[in-house]
């Protein structure tokens, strides 16, 4: 996708080869957005189940969530992107990037046809797309309306509505190597590990899902943020950073990573200096600190406190997370707001883990501290403790929580 802004036009010739401004890699979400940004230059609930029961866990109030398809919701950011006469739209796999002295010029690319061209841009931004079984239920009603749903037994489920009578259903698998969809072991674990743990009001959809046969997977990936400035590239998105989907956190953080940079690019109107560009763009990551590792690190925790195990100080965490989302009010909002983004504030992030912690303590001591509770309660903290050290740590500390002591955060923009 490229995106030749008003600053000289933009060359072709016979070779097969293009100039322009801007080159996006990638036409997900974030890649579309960001086209859409830059080409017009100016921008612009859920229900959890443990055992037999369940919590309403609603978003502050007066905000709204929406559910939907995907791949449409896409096609869409692409056809809004597309629209604008400053964005074309092809088709094609990236092959390698052009790299002259130094500085990326622009990508090589293979189109459907397998034609070899090239495009060439001062800048260039990479999006790389990012296990659950997804299956699509339909013509059934969830036990609440217009609310997305966890499902806590022995395996992990989130089911949300995503049109008027369609369910996406997405199954957390354990490890990498998932049941074959040829050889019919998917069917056999569907049916016989995951179904039976279904709520009542899914069971026959979920079965008749199975049936069908539209199965679908996808690997969720995990990637801390790695970001080594090159002049002339640029990666946002899943290609900067990753987090665990179970929360759909990775668009929140796309979106609002389209909007920082597209914050920073409005005031340049050239962008040929791409060394000068890439100093000024050190401060990106700076910004973009407080939203994603809020939504990283409240991603990660409740993936691991929500997935199955036979640990009792495992297990007691899972009860003690979802007692704590039944408390409602300034709790159950608090964490909402964080794994939406509402609240991308870390000392927030940081109370409701401590509040959490001293709850979760209380359960165990509260009203006779014994021996053996007490043992279990110091074991609790300290598994609560290697389950948020480390993605605060992989975040980094000082660019978290005290973003404006480093240097990068007053970057501006270069003057030419």
């Amino acid at each position: 996708m490229e995106i030749p802004r008003k600053i000289g036009g933009r060359r072709s010739d016979l070779s097969g080869s293009t100039s322009d401004h801007v080159v996006i890699v990638g036409a997900g979400v974030a890649g579309s957005a960001l086209a859409y940004a830059l080409g017009k230059k100016v921008l612009s609930l859920a229900a959890i189940y443990k055992d037999e029961k369940k919590a309403i866990v609603p978003y502050p109030s007066g905000v709204g969530a929406r559910g939907f398809h995907n791949g449409r919701f896409i096609q869409k950011l692409r056809g809004k992107a597309a629209s604008l006469p400053n964005v074309r739209l092809e088709q094609g796999t990236v092959t390698s990037l052009l790299e002259e002295k130094g500085t990326i010029k622009g990508v090589q690319y293979k189109t459907k046809a397998g034609k070899e061209l090239t495009a060439s841009a001062p800048l260039t931004m990479i999006e790389i797309p990012s296990c659950f079984i997804g299956l699509v239920l339909e013509n059934c009603d969830l036990p609440h309306s217009n609310r997305g749903y966890f499902i806590l037994k022995d395996i992990t489920v989130i089911a949300f509505p995503i049109g008027t009578n369609e369910i996406r259903c997405l199954v957390d698998f354990p490890g990498q190597k998932i049941p074959s969809i040829s050889n019919g072991e998917m069917t056999e674990y569907l049916k016989t590990v995951v179904a039976p743990q279904m709520p009542a009001e899914l069971y026959n959809a979920f079965t008749c899902a199975i049936d069908k046969g539209n199965i679908r997977t996808m690997p969720n990936r995990i990637m801390s943020e790695s970001h080594y400035p090159v002049p002339g590239a640029f990666l946002i998105g899943d290609s900067l950073n990753m987090r665990h989907p179970l929360t759909g956190g990775g668009m929140t953080v796309a979106l609002s990573d389209v909007v920082i940079l597209r914050d920073l690019l409005r005031p340049l109107n050239d962008l040929s200096d791409a060394a000068a560009i890439c100093k000024y763009l050190e401060s990106f990551p700076i910004l973009r600190k407080p939203m994603a590792a809020v939504i990283n690190t409240v991603a990660a925790a409740l993936h691991t406190v929500f997935s199955p195990s036979e640990d009792p100080i495992r297990k007691e965490m899972r009860q003690a997370c979802f007692s704590y989302f039944c408390l409602g009010g300034v709790f159950s909002d608090g964490l909402m707001s964080l794994l939406s983004g509402m609240n991308p504030s870390p000392v927030s992030l940081v109370f409701h883990c401590l509040a959490l912690a001293v709850y979760t303590v209380g359960r165990l001591l509260l009203p006779s501290p014994k021996p053996t509770r007490i043992w279990m309660a110091t074991r609790l903290v300290l598994v609560a403790l290697g389950i948020f050290l480390p993605v605060i740590k992989a975040e980094g500390i000082r660019a978290t929580f005290f973003p404006v002591t480093m240097q990068a955060y007053y970057r501006t923009p270069p003057v030419r």
